[in-house]
């Protein structure tokens, strides 16, 4: 029964550890403003330009900037104009758009 358990117990830890990497995880202000001095993203002030054109007359609700899968992205969620909540996710590092869709 011990041995089922210690396998049980490592089998679950691994999981957990392989499921986390797969996460997306938030990156705060100071890890963006280093990325983006280091050249690895755009400014945000860009990509926001480019979510908000989309939309004319939107307004912007958050932006928040990710790593998922070793690739940064930023979310940026709109309300337009109709008062519909828009998320959009572009790729940070050469503006790619990754999804529109209503939120």
């Amino acid at each position: 029964m011990k041995l089922n358990l210690r396998v049980g117990s490592r089998v679950a830890l691994v999981l957990m550890v392989f499921c986390s990497s797969l996460a997306a995880r938030d990156l705060n202000q100071d890890e963006a403003l280093e990325l983006r001095q280091q050249g690895v993203i755009l400014p945000l002030e860009q990509l926001l330009q480019q979510a908000m054109a989309r939309y004319p007359g939107s307004r912007l609700l958050e932006a928040e900037l990710e790593k998922k899968h070793g690739e940064y992205a930023y979310e940026v969620e709109l309300v337009t104009t109709e008062g519909v909540v828009r998320e959009i996710k572009l790729n940070a590092t050469d503006g790619a758009l990754i999804k529109d869709e209503e939120d």
